[in-house]
């Protein structure tokens, strides 16, 4: 087995990623797989961390008796995962977590939902709206310079882990795979991918009010994703 030279390059390998699958398949009940924190249903595979109990370090990442050991891992949500850290003292590199999907596919509920107060949340609508100052989804053109180099900053400082922050979500379409694997790969980050069908998507931005007065222009934005995503 390869040795593994930071944790960014343990937690996007494919022995790590097949043994979460492993775990999560032998560890469900009835096909339904709980949280071994609190005991939830977790009902979206995008929303299992294995959480190891002895926590992972570049000093240990390859003692296989701990990084890929099935016994010290638990299998919990995020949610789950960012308490037991904050609860129990342990100590976190800073993670930077890769959230991709279709638009309105429940990327930015997602990542609210699962957050704490100090984590870094780099979504480029959230960009948009701080810098104009206006309506979430309004993107005049003439700050579109300005709002691309203020993003282009955050993932600077995400990539080089500056500042206090614990993790980082960043919020992206990722519909082209070389495109997203080349940002996952520049930032040692863990890709989520958010699947919803186009059909939820429509559906979704049909229900949302803040895209009231866009809702075309989104679903020109849906059909696209869909038309240029590759797995």
């Amino acid at each position: 087995m390869k040795r593994f030279t930071s944790l960014a390059q343990f937690y996007n390998s494919e022995e790590w990623r097949n043994l979460r699958m492993q775990l999560m398949v032998e560890r469900a009940i009835n096909g339904v797989l709980y949280d071994e924190y609190n005991g939830q249903p977790l009902l979206k595979s995008y929303d299992v961390i294995a959480h190891h109990k002895n926590p992972v370090t570049l000093s240990n990442v390859n003692d296989f008796t701990i990084s890929l050991n099935p016994d010290n891992i638990m299998l919990v949500s995020h949610r789950s995962h960012n308490e037991i850290h904050a609860r129990y003292g342990y100590s976190m590199n800073k993670k930077i977590y890769y959230v991709y999907g279709a638009p309105c596919s429940g990327k930015t509920s997602f990542v609210q939902s699962v957050k704490g107060n100090s984590d870094l949340i780099i979504d480029i609508d959230l960009i948009w709206q701080a810098v104009t100052g206006g309506a979430l989804y309004e993107k005049p053109d003439a700050l579109k310079g300005v709002v691309f180099a203020v993003r282009d900053c955050m993932l600077e400082k995400a990539r080089t882990r500056a500042g206090n922050w614990v993790r980082c979500y960043i919020i992206e379409g990722g519909a082209i795979k070389s495109e997203r694997e080349r940002r996952i790969n520049a930032l040692g980050a863990e890709p989520i991918f958010i699947f919803s069908s186009k059909e939820d998507c429509i559906n979704n931005l049909m229900c949302d009010n803040k895209r009231n007065g866009v809702r075309d222009l989104w679903e020109t934005y849906i059909n696209e994703w869909f038309d240029k995503y590759t797995e």
